[in-house]
């Protein structure tokens, strides 16, 4: 630790600036009200009608960072962890605040699963080429 001239010490250095713990930017909550399932490919997207996210008070500047980064792009829950060098979790918590206050909606991807099968589509195909 340093210290400075007035006998104060720092628990960090000059270099590394304001230093705010993930748990405060989500004040300790693990999760979101709404427990919304986010996969690191769901899409996040700005709603049209979400004004500038600058003039809600109520919003962290991480908050409007998500939602000017999805403003005119979609942007992925692992992407936008990327961007903002936030832990997923982190980022989970803070897009499900904004689906809750309707600034931002997720598509989430379609499960392999429920795909329909190549066959099927082949046998549609092959219907369409019949007419």
């Amino acid at each position: 630790m340093s210290g400075d001239g007035q006998g104060r010490r720092h628990w960090f250095d000059d270099e590394a600036g304001p230093v705010v713990r993930p748990y405060a930017m989500t004040r300790g909550r693990t999760t979101s009200a709404a427990q919304h399932r986010l996969d690191l490919i769901a899409l996040v997207v700005t709603e049209r009608h979400a004004e500038d996210p600058e003039a809600d008070h109520t919003l962290s500047p991480e908050h409007v960072d998500i939602v000017e980064l999805c403003r005119h792009v979609p942007q992925s829950v692992a992407e936008l962890a990327a961007e903002l060098d936030l832990p997923i979790g982190v980022v989970r918590v803070l897009i499900g605040d904004l689906v809750d206050d309707e600034k931002v909606h997720v598509t989430r991807p379609v499960p392999p699963a429920e795909l329909p099968d190549e066959s099927i589509l082949r046998d549609v195909i092959s219907g369409l080429r019949a007419l």
